[in-house]
Order: C-alpha cells, then structure tokens, then sequence
C-alpha cells in the first residue's frame, strides 16, 4: 500500500458480497501478524458510544444461548465452528460488505486482486439468501456463456440455492480447472430459467485493455481495479499513444465493472486529472478520515473524454466516474451506476485470520455521497440494442448515378463516394449501441476543440 497510516490494512471498494466470486478485492498477501494496529489498539482508539461496554446480563444471554446450542442441539456442533458463527453472524448483519476472513478468505483475497483464479469469471452478492449476479467478467467463461448483469444464480449442479446453504453454493463457482458446472438461471425480466453449463478455468484478468476505435479516436476498457490497474494503463495507453499519436478524444467503458482498490482508483483517476480532488472518505477512526488529490500529468493531454457507465459499475469504478464528473474532466453517458459509497478496511487479527469492515464513506469531489444512490448520467442512455433496418436496394442514390452527369472538378479518379463512414458506424451500432453513441458525442466534443497538441515530454 501506498498509504502509511493503513500499512497493515487494505482499503477496497468492490461491489458487495467480497468474498464474492472474482471480486476485486485488497491488495495485499495474507497478512502479517499484526504490530501497530491490533484489534486491541483500534478498539482502544475507536470513539466510544452511549452503549459503553456490554451488560453482565448480554454475556450471561450470549454464554447461556451457546451452552444450550452445544448440548442440545440435535447434532453435536464443533466449539470453533459455533464461535465462527457467532463472529460471522456479528458482522453480517452490520451491512453486506463486512465480513470475517479465515486462512481460505484471506488467500482468496490476495487472489482476487491480482485477477489470477480457477473459477467462471463472476461476481454475485447475497441478496434475500439467493446469489445475483453483478457483472460477468470479459472473455470468462461466465460472460462467454451469456451470463447478464441481474441475472440470479437458482441452482448450482441441481442444488436449489437458499439462505441455509448459499455460502456452500458460493464455494462451489470455484473449483479445479477443467471442472464443469451447471448453473441454473433466472435471467433479468425472465420467468423461465434455464440451465448453463460450464467450464472452470484459470482466469488472469487482464483488468485493462486499450485500442483505436477508428483513427483519432482510442477506447480504453478498465474491468476491475486490481493492484496494477493504473501502471498497466499508463504502459498500454503510452504505447498506444506512441504508435497512432495524440487522440481527438477517448471513450472510458466502466460498464459492468464491480470496483476493486481504492488505491487503484485514485491511480486511475490521477491519469486523466491536472489537480483537483479526487475523493475523500470519512469515518469514526481517524485514519478513516483521508483526502486525495490529483498531480500535473493527464495521460490524454486534455483530449475530450466521455465515460460509459451503468447498472453495473459500482464502487471503486463510481470514484473514478465521481472523479472524472465533478472535475468536469469526462462526460457520462449511460445509466445510473450501482451506488456503493463506502469503504472496507482488512484489519488482520492473527497470521490467518482478519476482519473486512465498513470503516469509512466516501465522497466525490463535490462533497457527493452517492451511496445506495449511485451516479447519474450526464447523458442518459437506455440499455438498448439495435439492428439494421431492412430497405430496398437504391438504383439512384446520388447525383453521381444519374446518366451524363457532370463529373468533379476536384473529384478523384475511381473514389468511392459512398465511403462517408456510415458502414463503419453501422457495424459498431449493432454490436455495440452504447459505444456507438459515445463515440459519436466525443466526436462532437472534439470539434470544437481542434487539433490535438502532442503531450510534452
């Protein structure tokens, strides 16, 4: 971490449910023993409530309620797996990102935020004791299989997924490589659902991918923000800069991207600032309570930038839109984002074991909380696809069919008028309406600003 003050902590801001197939997740290995910041220190630290400690009477219902489970319950229940419980049940019920991690959690996180895995390529959230889907990540097998944003996860391999049993069902979308899976799912607005199989494989997410979208105009496609998230722009979008020149404009597709680390974050969102305030995060620890701020340095030198979002781009994806919006650095164009505004802390308790807590806010520049709200759009746009409308061949479609026209003075000798783009843009608009708008809007945008000025070396 780049942050002394959370040298023994990791700070994230992934869409909900961490422990979550392929979510983001810290930047960090398995914790080190804890040495400044035990769980003794934070709770001596923490500002106190009315509630002071607990009653004699609340440790006397707790002691009793346990002894009556390990000796009366219909099947003997392990000491260590009832005190688990006892934990896990504490934090779950604060909000649905915290969460105690055991040596299979904290190994999984330091997985998840690399992008290297066995598993389909999806992050879900608990939701009323079932499994929705988030977002596919790209190029997995989940996405490749059609799996959709909203899209509820019913069964797993034939098992009904419930309340009682989904961590288990949960522990099943990982497995060997190689390994197939069934999953039965309700598709978003459908009644039916329906079985997709799949394939476990080892997945390395590449959470940045850049390209030219046609001459001037470059897309860039961030999927999560993993540790490396804003050294792997700043070295793919430099090479891409170098070989095709200074864009008119850059499309930012944040669509379906479930967040990561806050680090990561404010990496990315300082590429494409000259200043300003990027977040702030409040909470009850001091610690809690930081500011970030962006440096001289806008990898696009200015260029006109218009950002795609939507249902799906949650969290650490949101600090960046709230970042590049409140600058008026970007345009937004899209749906409302997810609206996860808060910030996990990893506090280690041993070698093995940590907490993932809710310990901070955050806010965009502009003072914004935009938790269980989201971001709105500056440009609104539906969740549409389209397709080429079916006409009758022309005969006559310009001056230039008529018989004994006059040709162009100025005309090239075998010029294709009909090349103006438009065939171009159709392709784009039928595989992809939003992208298609967005570059038409940045177009716009790059008008009235002229040629671009080649950043200074």
């Amino acid at each position: 971490m780049r942050f002394p003050t959370y040298s023994l902590c990791a700070l994230l801001l992934a869409a909900p449910f961490v422990h979550a197939q392929d979510a983001a997740a810290p930047a960090a290995s398995a914790p080190e023993p804890p040495i400044d910041l035990a769980p003794t220190h934070v709770l001596a630290d923490a500002p106190q409530t009315n509630d002071g400690q607990p009653s004699l009477e609340d440790i006397r219902r707790f002691s009793r309620v346990y002894d009556i489970v390990r000796q009366a319950y219909v099947e003997p229940v392990r000491n260590k797996d009832l005190m688990d419980d006892a934990i896990n049940g504490m934090l779950a019920n604060l909000d649905p990102h915290s969460e105690y991690l055991d040596k299979d959690g904290l190994a999984q996180l330091n997985e998840d935020t690399t992008g290297q895995y066995s598993g389909l390529g999806i992050q879900v959230e608990e939701q009323d004791g079932g499994l929705l889907i988030v977002t596919p990540i790209d190029d997995t097998p989940a996405s490749r299989a059609g799996i959709k944003p909203g899209d509820i996860i019913v069964k797993i391999d034939g098992t009904l997924v419930d309340s009682q049993n989904v961590d288990d069902m949960f522990n099943k979308l990982r497995g060997k490589p190689g390994s197939k899976i069934t999953l039965t799912v309700l598709h978003k607005g459908s009644n039916a659902p329906v079985d997709m199989p799949m394939v476990r494989e080892n997945i390395d997410v590449t959470s940045v991918k850049v390209r030219q979208l046609e001459s001037g105009y470059d897309y860039i496609r961030i999927t999560q923000f993993q540790s490396d998230t804003a050294p792997d722009l700043e070295h793919k979008l430099g090479e891409l800069i170098a070989k095709d020149g200074a864009p008119k404009g850059a499309v930012l597709d944040l669509r379906n991207n479930p967040g990561g680390l806050l680090t990561a974050a404010v990496g990315v969102s300082d590429d494409f600032l000259n200043g300003g305030t990027i977040v702030t995060t409040r909470g009850r620890l001091p610690d809690s309570n930081m500011s970030f701020s962006a440096h001289h340095g806008d990898l696009l030198n200015g260029a006109p930038m218009v950002v795609l979002v939507n249902h799906g781009t949650a969290s650490a994806a949101e600090i960046v839109s709230g970042a590049l919006k409140d600058n008026r650095r970007a345009l937004l164009m899209g749906q409302r984002t997810f609206g996860k505004g808060v910030v996990q802390t990893v506090l280690p308790l041993d070698a093995d074991h940590a907490v993932k807590i809710t310990t901070a806010r955050y806010y965009t520049p502009n003072g914004t909380s935009i938790q269980a709200e989201g971001i709105k759009p500056d440009i609104p746009l539906a969740d549409l696809s389209v397709q080429k409308a079916d006409s009758d061949a022309e005969l006559i479609s310009s001056e230039a069919d008529l018989p004994n026209h006059l040709a162009n003075e100025n005309g090239k000798a075998g010029g294709n008028i009909d090349n103006d783009g438009s065939a171009a843009e159709a392709k784009l608009a039928t595989s992809d309406y939003a992208l298609a708008q967005a570059l038409n809007v940045l177009k716009g945008m790059a008008l009235g600003r002229g040629a671009p000025v080649p950043a200074a070396k």
